[in-house]
């Protein structure tokens, strides 16, 4: 079933009961990651016979489902992570929303959900972005938006569902990692793995995560701030971390990043360093990189910096990584000259600091 999206209206009611503002404002002295939300959020609804309808933008609120909606049992859930920010200049901007729309449709296609139109999706998350502007942080914080999407049909059959809920809830947010931008250090996982071939890899669901919680706990226990995750069939090659894509910076000025074959990520912030790196005149490899190669290029010399990217923390520079048979660092341990340079062009981008050349930056027009 196909809607008419554009003949979609979406009813608004603002919240009766929002935070206070005295209550808001104290919250925003001390922004962490995830655990503070907006009054508002965008519904929409979707079934087998009418296809999306009942879009709204209403308070935020608890869903009633049923204990047999087939989310629960057979994990059909999709989402996004994007930012909206505040520039200098007062105005509210989106980064590269519209990826985020395909990818999400790209997601869904492999759980066997339904698209969320483009033109829908976007209209959904910026409806919330307007109603809820003054949560959107000055400074370095940003607004998170998570549009998500799950089956809601109450059944226990072992087949997609015909009734979806789409949803957006948003919530302002600080540094992803404690310490700001110090580097982070990481965990090699050789015990679990995150996806295989022919898997849910590529697709952004729920399920992937899940099977990355014990191996991050596992990180944890050892003081590192991610886990990194090699290939599912030879244990060998560095595929991503437990959220976020991965680089090499080598002292020849290329820069290496696994390649996207159906087991990584697809990540928006990993495609926006690729452009950005070609252009500052560094010769981007997409490549296979093996555990081993990357010690021995740290222990050479050859890998000058390394760093990790995505939604969340934008550009983390890697210091130190951990692993069953030791340890070993990265160049001096600090953040390097090309990651600095990266994480300063593309967050000034983002934040209207830094010229937008490539048509990245969407406004969203408050009134």
């Amino acid at each position: 079933m196909t809607t008419d999206t554009a003949l979609l209206d979406f009813t608004i009611t603002p919240n009766a009961h929002p935070m206070a503002e005295a209550e808001r404002l104290k919250a925003f002295e001390n922004l962490g990651f995830g655990t503070l939300f907006t009054d508002h959020m965008t519904v929409i609804q979707w079934d087998i016979d009418k296809g999306w309808h009942s879009a709204e933008v209403k308070a935020r609120a608890p869903f009633q489902i049923d204990p047999a909606a087939s989310v629960l049992h057979y994990a059909q859930e999709i989402f996004e992570g994007m930012k909206a920010y505040r520039t200098p200049d007062g105005r509210i901007t989106l980064f590269r929303p519209e990826e985020n729309a395909r990818r999400f449709n790209k997601s869904a296609a492999r759980m066997a959900m339904p698209d969320v139109p483009e033109d829908l999706f976007l209209k959904a998350v910026e409806e919330l972005v307007k109603i809820d502007a003054k949560w959107v942080p000055e400074g370095e914080g940003s607004l998170y938006l998570r549009p998500f999407m799950f089956a809601s049909e109450t059944f226990l059959g072992v087949r997609p569902s015909r009734q979806y809920i789409f949803c957006v809830i948003a919530s302002p947010v600080g540094p992803y990692f404690k310490g700001g931008g110090k580097p982070v250090t990481l965990w090699v996982s050789e015990d679990f793995t995150r996806a295989g071939p022919g898997g849910t890899g590529a697709a952004k669901c729920g399920g992937n995560y899940a099977g990355s919680l014990l191996a991050q706990a596992e990180a944890t226990k050892r003081g590192c701030d991610q886990v990194v995750f090699l290939d599912a069939a030879e244990h060998r090659w560095v595929e991503e971390l437990g959220g976020m894509n991965v680089f090499f910076v080598m002292n020849d000025g290329s820069v290496v990043t696994p390649p996207l074959a159906g087991t990584i990520l697809p990540g928006i912030t990993r495609a926006s360093i690729i452009k950005l790196a070609t252009e500052n005149g560094l010769n981007v490899v997409e490549r296979p990189y093996s555990f081993e190669e990357w010690q021995n290029d740290a222990t050479s010399g050859k890998l000058r910096e390394a760093f990790a990217c995505g939604t969340a923390a934008v550009v983390a520079a890697i210091g130190t990584v951990r692993h069953a048979g030791g340890e070993f660092v990265i160049g001096n341990a600090g953040t390097g000259m090309e990651t600095e340079k990266l994480r300063n062009q593309l967050t000034g981008i983002q934040r209207g600091t830094v010229a937008d050349s490539h048509g990245w930056v969407k406004d969203v027009t408050l009134a």
